[in-house]
């Protein structure tokens, strides 16, 4: 009995034991996750990496640009060329409608009915391969027109489409015997077209570049020529809303340098007042598109600000359409050992990293060549920088990829190095 009793003492005292040491040990998993949520790491591995400086700006565009505009303007305007294209000096790219133009459309309309009607009933034509090329190709112009919302690309299908006609009739009108009813339908069709020429004011590109239908007023006020008068007060002055289309002009077009072009912001965030003249930075149209820019000219404003005017020679066509537009301005990027702010401790002006490995700690004094709010980007220091620095002899200087490194390191850590 005694030694049951004995036995029961113990069971209950090992019972009591294991449960002890459940609830430390629960205590402990319990208190380490808490620690994690709060602080899900306290390491981080170095890795390459880009930090860059970026900022959101609004800005106005200015073009080298020339209106041109003739005289029968009041008459209305037929498009040549189509907006956004490049076109060559002395090019046809728009022509003004001639008196009468609408009568003559609806007799040389009336006669393509008939020409067809009479290519389809007159079994002696002889069609070509040209002529069989034209109609697979009329058909398929149809079918895409009939898919599109587009305005703009509609009327460059019906344009198209328009051609195909034409051409398809002179080769037609080419095989028919002289004399016969096609030929004289066709003949007399050519006379129409030929009065619309004669009669129609036609308007040559003054000089190479980009064709645009896109006229705000503005093309004589905002030029090239002088760009410090292009402050603060007398852009706002021109009362432009962000993003607001420029409506296509049915009198007049103009001709745009694709050489380069212009864009003007306001700024005063710390790289817009350490700016210079010829920097290289980037910027991205709204388009999501990001292109190459210069800083061509700098005003200084009052209360620490700064008008600066950006050159950029790409994505000038896409841009037709506006005046004033939101861009992101890039004003660097760089390449590197990139590592958390929180991983660099600086003392006695000097900044380090402790690495750990395997609980041993090392100080690593790094050079920090360009910071975010949030990351840096670090190096190693040469030679002749590690002896101006005068470091202590048992501070390393080399940092490598994958290194482990403690994230908010203490004065007390970086003591025991």
């Amino acid at each position: 009995m005694k030694e049951n009793k004995e036995r029961r003492k113990k069971n209950k005292l090992s019972t009591i034991i294991v449960f002890i040491v459940i609830v430390i040990l629960g205590c402990y998993i319990f208190n380490s996750i808490i620690k994690l949520i709060q602080n899900p790491t306290d390491t981080v591995f170095v890795k390459e990496g880009v930090i860059s400086k970026e900022e959101t700006a609004v800005g106005y565009i200015i073009r080298d640009e020339e209106v041109v505009k003739g005289d029968n303007y009041k008459n209305g305007m037929e498009q040549i060329g189509d907006e956004g294209q490049k076109v060559a000096k002395e090019e046809s790219v728009f022509r003004y409608y001639s008196n009468g133009e609408d009568e003559i459309k609806n007799k040389i309309s009336e006669l393509d009915k008939e020409i067809e009607e009479t290519m389809d009933n007159n079994s002696e034509t002889i069609f070509s391969s040209d002529i069989k090329l034209l109609e697979t190709q009329i058909d398929e112009s149809l079918y895409k027109t009939n898919d599109l919302n587009n305005v703009q690309k509609i009327q460059e299908y019906k344009k198209t489409l328009s051609s195909f006609i034409t051409k398809k009739a002179e080769i037609a009108g080419e095989l028919s015997p002289k004399g016969s009813h096609l030929r004289e339908l066709i003949n007399e069709r050519a006379e129409y077209q030929n009065q619309l020429r004669e009669d129609s004011e036609y308007i040559d590109a003054p000089r190479s570049g980009i064709l645009s239908y896109r006229i705000d007023g503005l093309e004589e006020t905002l030029t090239t020529g002088d760009f410090s008068k292009y402050n603060k007060d007398f852009l706002s002055g021109l009362n432009i809303k962000t993003g607001q289309i420029i409506p296509t002009n049915n009198e007049e077009g103009k001709i745009v340098s694709n050489f380069e072009s212009f864009i003007i912001f306001t700024s005063k965030t710390e790289e817009a007042l350490n700016a210079e003249i010829g920097d290289n930075i980037k910027i991205t149209l709204p388009n999501a598109r990001t292109v190459d820019a210069e800083v061509y000219n700098i005003i200084d404003e009052e209360n620490r600000e700064r008008t600066i005017t950006l050159k950029f020679r790409n994505g000038i066509d896409e841009l037709l359409q506006y005046r004033k537009i939101s861009f992101e301005i890039i004003w660097w990027n760089l390449k590197g050992y990139k590592v958390p702010n929180s991983a660099i401790i600086t003392d006695d002006n000097t900044n380090y990293v402790i690495k750990t490995r395997m609980g041993y700690l090392s100080k690593i004094a790094v050079k920090v060549t360009k910071q975010t709010e949030s990351y840096s980007i670090v190096s190693n220091y040469s030679a002749s920088e590690i002896d101006e620095l005068k470091l202590d002899s048992k501070t390393k200087t080399t940092i490598q990829i994958n290194d482990e490194l403690l994230l908010k390191p203490t004065k007390e850590q970086l003591e025991t190095t």
